[in-house]
């Protein structure tokens, strides 16, 4: 299930929807992101971890989405860290007596029945003022940003070269801006995000998404670069020339509905 992308990085790509759990390697254990999507793959990783004698020390979700907030008992009981924002989010959701069919309810039928949901969204808060994920491995710092969710953030593992980008800089899926929410500006967020990662870009030689394929060879502007260039669409009006809007890939014709219902949103000229 594992493929390495990076020294001391490897990546599990799920089928469903192109999620990206990612694995850091360190002197006592890993540190897994974003595990997913069903409890078969989350049991199958769990297995290939013990096979490889790393017991998973730490998690982190990069943010509150429910795709990205999933555990399985098999991973044991480290905690799983997120920023303030995404801890607090998943706090009142789990708040709710009703949390668990509000959960189940955003689950693709298809896998519903194979996802965990007691150990879903339970996320420790990263410490006061931490810019790096606090862990015995090596340093994994922190980028918070207001782009697609509350509490967001991506990740750099710093000697490796590698950002995890959450659900962001992915090659199937167009910029996600998130809901409109009270004050909040969701256009101009998502910019400021895309301002977060381009000021560690040149740090990095490898890019996950949270869906969708690796990118490797310092591709990471021209990721940022075509995110950037869509959202200035959305905002200004013009025509899409984004394949990921013209030309998606095959059996992803489907996300062009995402784009349509940006466009009725934010696009030029809506309020």
């Amino acid at each position: 299930m594992l493929t390495q992308v990076a020294p001391g990085v490897m990546v599990h790509h799920s089928e469903l929807l192109a999620n990206n759990t990612v694995v850091v390697r360190g002197p006592t254990g890993v540190l897994v992101v974003d595990p997913g999507i069903t409890g078969t793959e989350m049991a199958c990783l769990a297995a290939d971890l013990r096979e490889l004698g790393q017991p998973v020390v730490a998690g982190f979700a990069t943010h509150p989405d429910w795709d990205h907030v999933l555990w399985h008992d098999e991973l044991g009981d480290a905690p799983r860290y997120g920023t303030a924002r995404c801890a607090q989010c998943m706090g009142d959701l789990r708040a709710d007596p009703a949390w668990r069919t509000r959960v189940t309810g955003a689950f693709p039928e298809e896998v519903a029945d194979d996802i965990p949901v007691e150990p879903f969204g339970l996320i420790t808060p990263l410490p006061t003022g931490a810019t790096t994920v606090p862990w015995d491995g090596p340093a994994v710092r922190v980028v918070e940003h207001p782009a697609h969710a509350v509490g967001h953030a991506a990740l750099v593992v710093v000697d490796s070269g590698v950002l995890v980008a959450g659900d962001l800089l992915s090659d199937v899926f167009v910029p996600m801006l998130d809901e409109q929410r009270g004050d909040n500006d969701p256009v101009a967020d998502h910019l400021r995000g895309l301002d977060a990662l381009a000021a560690v870009a040149g740090d990095v030689a490898v890019v996950v998404p949270g869906h969708g394929s690796v990118s490797r060879g310092g591709e990471a502007r021209l990721r940022i670069g075509a995110d950037r260039a869509y959202v200035h669409t959305l905002r200004d009006g013009g025509t899409f020339d984004d394949p990921r809007v013209t030309s998606p890939a095959p059996g992803w014709e489907w996300t062009t509905m995402i784009h349509d219902s940006q466009v009725a949103r934010f696009g030029a000229g809506q309020d």
